[in-house]
This record gives structure tokens, sequence and C-alpha cells, in this order.
């Protein structure tokens, strides 16, 4: 989960204040940091449960990291920035800890590398371009590297749309081959929302991973299968 530490406060990407213990914030140092909060690979529904509550839980924060990948410095190249991170490091104390960083030759060791994080748990890899500016929020500088998992489910309803889709389907509703159901909403054209899947269709959709109740996360449509 991003966080932003501006060397006072500690915030969401959103600006809103992380509602950490005194504990947690008073191991952080002054200088600004960008990073993301951490409790484990596959946790992050844990982590989220623990971040929203309005009074923070001291002992559920003890196994919580601070994994930083960044100095927010203006004018300053990644590569510098990096170098700042570096220096800072061995003052750094839990639960700060620099995220691993490095570079890699060309796309095969590229995939290799995304590879073997896949494998070991992790979602994927964070691609920096060594010369950008720092930029606050989303950039075409920082990418995510991901890989996508396809599968198939059966139209079992029509959700109807809000907003422009007032009068079109919203999502489709579809149940996993494990009876899971569950709404697929993105990557539906207009023309799909038009005249949507038909209840009893099989239909393939692309997601990031499972959550811990075993659905997938961030389903998206692709198509009626055998429609390739």
């Amino acid at each position: 989960m991003r966080a932003l530490w501006d060397g006072g406060v500690l915030r969401h990407r959103s600006g809103r204040v992380v509602s950490a213990p005194r504990s947690f914030i008073a191991a952080l140092p002054a200088a600004p940091l960008d990073g993301e909060l951490w409790l484990g690979r596959a946790r992050f529904d844990a982590l989220s449960a623990r971040v929203r509550r309005a009074e923070p839980d001291e002992r559920e924060w003890r196994e919580v990291r601070y994994m930083v990948f960044d100095t927010p410095v203006a004018g300053v190249p990644f590569a510098a920035r990096l170098a700042r991170l570096a220096a800072l490091a061995p003052a750094l104390r839990a639960p700060v800890e620099v995220a691993p960083q490095w570079r890699v030759a060309d796309r095969g060791e590229l995939g290799r590398a995304l590879t073997r994080t896949v494998g070991a748990g992790g979602e994927g890899l964070m691609l920096h371009v060594e010369d950008a500016p720092y930029t606050p929020g989303r950039s075409e500088a920082l990418l995510k590297l991901k890989p996508h998992l396809d599968a198939e489910a059966v139209v079992v309803g029509h959700r109807a749309g809000t907003g422009k889709y007032r009068r079109l389907v919203g999502a489709l509703e579809v149940e996993s081959a494990e009876g899971r159901r569950f709404f697929v909403g993105s990557g539906l054209s207009d023309a799909s929302r038009r005249e949507p899947p038909a209840i009893g269709t099989t239909i393939t959709y692309r997601y990031r991973e499972l959550t811990s109740g075993g659905l997938p996360r961030f389903a998206t449509y692709l198509r009626p299968q055998g429609d390739d």
C-alpha cells in the first residue's frame, strides 16, 4: 500500500493521513521517503484491514514494514535519488527497509527476473527510468510489470449500469467453475454493454491474482468463449 513520508507526516497517495501507531511514526527518519507499507506477499487484504482501522492496533502493526524505493526530491534524476537513499540506508531502522533494486541488461534478463518474482509469490516488478525527475502519483517513468492470468466463467446475470452507463449493462455477474460468483465490469465496450453476452454464455476474463477468499482481483472482460 503506497505511503509517502514528508519527514513529519505519513500519507496515502491521496493525501489522507495514514492511521499508524505513534511508535511506527517515531521510527521514521527526518528525510522524505516514498515507498509502500508491506506485510508480506499475498497478504494485501490483511494489511488493508490493519491500515483502515481508525485507531491503529500497536500489536497488529509490529509486522508491518515500510519498504522505501525513492526519495521525493524535485529536480533530481532517479539514479541520484537512489544514491541518496543508499547513503541514508545505514541510519534507517525497523520498520523502515530499503527495497532491493537492480539493473537488468536486456529483456531476457527482465523476463527471468519477473518469472522468479512471480514464482516466489510476488505480483511483479516496478520499472524506473534512470534519468526521470520525481513525479508524485502515476507516471510513465514508473511502470508496473505484471503477468496477466486468464480464466473462464459463465454469465449468470446482468447488473444495470449507472451514470454514463445508465440504461446499459454495468457489469456481468458470472460464476466460476468452482461455483464462486462475482462481477466483471471492466473491459466491456459500449457495444457489449448494449448487447451483453447472454446468460449461460461462457466468457474469458483476465485478472491479476486471487484474493484470500478465492475471487479474482481486477477482473477484466476479454471475450465470449470461442471468439478468439
